[in-house]
């Protein structure tokens, strides 16, 4: 099929897509020149105060503006059928995909019954795992099972992923596409400030993470205070925003912790903390791929990680060091042996980079293959 008339709906939460200059927005921009239209359903709440955007001549983003945050969903697949109407979208030349199998790709499915257009569902996180708990989780779980069970495709960002998926429906059209990260502006980006300077620490710990409870910071706290039994002079800075940062916040007091660690909030510019730390600690308990550890491993940095996302796919104690989830005296004793050998870090940084050398994909490369599959995806015709 042509992919000059491809016309693509998209289901979104990302807000980040109407913020200007960032890097979503960008990547909008580069999808739109893949096809013919590409209109972005963004859910959202009225209180966001959003508004319908062009944002290039072919791409366009609708904001669900919903007044309440479960109606998200709902509006989303009535906004879409409407487009879907109203764009004169055709089977054949056509599909909807779904950035997350939950509320988006519940939205999806509603609009592909209603039209019979082709949905891809994209899967960047793992619902199946033991850690993706909790009541909201569980009703996403179940959304997950049946959006993924009637979509015509599904892009995963991980082998480990796409195994586990294998693993719940053989029957799943699955393929793998590594989210797209730009590794020469990461190598390359200028250092600004040093760690060690800023806090006067002889080793900074480095978390660059969303503040959630999934990824289980709490834990890195604990292996702090082990560390410092033997290096007091250590610290942890984290980098990121989240719901989590006041109970962060109150266990940095109880184990009196405050002169050690540093909430540096949401950083637009990352190279001069992952380049002046000396260890990257990932304590998730769940991931679909692990983007700051990739832009870790990129930077130099040697990684400490559980076992999630594409630290699945790493030899352990060769490409970073694995940590068994919750284990603090394992996460403990996986980076005193990297502080105190200076060897070993440098090992680890060499191997990670050789690895990612192997399996990250370029952009002309990520472009190509997401259009090859949109196409054939389209030509799916329920």
């Amino acid at each position: 099929m042509n992919s000059e008339n491809l016309k693509v709906l998209m289901i979104s939460s990302d807000r980040n897509i109407l913020a200007q200059q960032s890097p979503v927005l960008e990547r909008m921009k580069e999808y739109g020149k893949l096809v013919k239209e590409l209109h972005i359903v963004l859910l959202s709440d009225s209180n966001h105060n959003l508004k319908e955007t062009q944002i290039s001549d072919n791409v366009r983003v609708y904001p669900t503006s919903s007044s309440f945050k479960f109606f998200r969903p709902r509006d989303a697949a009535k906004l879409g059928k409407k487009i879907v109407l109203e764009k004169k979208f055709v089977r054949g030349e056509s599909l909807i995909t779904a950035q997350d199998p939950f509320e988006c790709g519940w939205a999806g499915l509603k609009i592909k019954r209603k039209w019979r257009i082709p949905l891809e569902i994209q899967l960047h996180t793992d619902p199946f795992s033991p850690y993706f708990s909790g009541f909201l989780n569980r009703i996403r779980k179940r959304m997950a099972r049946k959006t993924l069970r009637n979509a015509d495709s599904i892009r995963v960002v991980s082998e480990s992923l796409l195994r586990q998926l294998k693993i719940e429906n053989s029957k799943l059209k699955i393929y793998t596409l590594p989210i797209y990260v730009e590794r020469e502006k990461i190598e390359n980006a200028p250092v600004l400030f040093d760690l060690h300077a800023r806090f006067s620490w002889r080793f900074v710990i480095l978390a660059v993470s969303r503040l959630t409870e999934e990824k289980n910071l709490p834990l890195a706290l604990e292996v702090l205070s082990l560390i410092r039994q033997k290096f007091p002079d250590t610290g942890l800075v984290m980098v990121g925003s989240g719901p989590e940062e006041k109970s962060l916040r109150l266990k940095v007091k109880s184990l009196k912790l405050e002169r050690n660690v540093a909430f540096e909030g949401w950083q637009e510019s990352l190279a001069s903390y992952y380049k002046t730390a000396n260890v990257f600690i990932q304590t998730s308990r769940f991931e679909g791929y692990g983007l700051s550890l990739v832009e870790a491993g990129l930077s130099g940095l040697p990684v400490v990680t559980s076992p999630v996302g594409l630290a699945l796919e790493f030899e352990n104690g060769k490409e970073a060091y694995i940590c068994p989830p919750d284990n603090a005296e394992y996460f403990a004793s996986a980076i005193l042996d990297l502080l105190e050998n200076n060897q070993k870090r440098e090992n680890l940084s060499v191997n990670m980079k050789n690895f990612l050398g192997t399996h990250l994909v370029s952009k002309d490369e990520y472009l190509a293959q997401m259009k090859n599959n949109w196409e054939k995806t389209a030509s799916q015709i329920s």
